[in-house]
């Protein structure tokens, strides 16, 4: 048996598993995310923000896993149908991520347009869920995902690092960047082998990228008054001085 991707399937004790390497590069996913929660479970970090980061990672461990299960091993089994399971709950994920970022960077913006941003939050997600569920096409994953990243999340990461230069805000914009080679690779579907494609090569990056958000999420601090300047530069400046501040941060920590 052989999957769309290409990669075929193997058999362990009699049971046949569909895409084994692309469902062992979703279940690494899970494997950091469930890391990542445990390690902010004992740093016990308070506020709203540390609280949707901690769901962020445990809920995008269980989308990851069922994804991993259903939506690639046994999907032969059960159907194209259960591989709504997983990707339904990604987007609770996206949208944990998006509330913890809003809320980081409420002392920034404008009160007004940080309730906007936390309602469109709530129907951005309900949007996309209603179009996933009638369509069962894993593009309306890909652009909710692309908003709540590209959209929502980088640029409030960098606004807030713009104007503190808070060392997580720095790893979030950065790591989103670095994300989205993950939508490349999966959309070009450019691999390196059969038993490495252009799946396995982004969820390699996803996997990569969820270790870099924890990295950022230790280091979100609650922003004070006197954290927020007026002029901290120019827009070249700041991201050569996020780039800069990568290194340093790494060896802190």
């Amino acid at each position: 048996m052989q999957s769309q991707s290409g990669q075929p399937s193997i058999e362990l004790f009699g049971i046949t598993i569909m895409e084994p390497m692309v469902t062992f590069t979703d279940l690494w996913i899970t494997s950091v995310c469930i890391f990542a929660f445990v390690k902010l479970v004992k740093l016990d970090k308070k506020g709203k923000v540390h609280q949707y980061m901690r769901w962020y990672f445990l809920i995008m461990a269980v989308a990851t896993f069922l994804g991993g299960i259903l939506g690639h091993a046994f999907q032969y089994a059960v159907g194209l149908q259960w591989k709504l399971p997983g990707w339904l709950i990604s987007m609770f994920a996206v949208m944990a991520v998006e509330r913890a970022s809003i809320m980081h960077a409420q002392p920034v913006i404008n009160d007004k347009f940080g309730r906007f941003l936390e309602i469109a939050n709530v129907v951005e997600l309900l949007t996309f869920a209603v179009i996933t569920f009638s369509t069962v096409n894993f593009f309306f994953i890909q652009v909710h995902s692309a908003y709540g990243l590209g959209m929502v999340v980088l640029p409030i990461h960098f606004l807030v690092y713009w104007r503190t230069r808070n060392a997580g805000s720095r790893v979030f914009f950065l790591t989103v960047i670095f994300a989205s080679l993950a939508a490349f690779f999966y959309t070009s579907g450019i691999g390196l082998h059969t038993w490495f494609n252009n799946l396995d090569i982004a969820h390699t990056i996803m996997a990569i990228s969820m270790y870099l958000f924890y990295r950022g999420a230790r280091n979100l601090e609650v922003l004070e008054p006197e954290d927020i300047h007026e002029d901290k530069g120019s827009f070249k400046g700041a991201v050569l001085d996020a780039l800069k501040g990568v290194q340093v941060l790494h060896n802190k920590n």
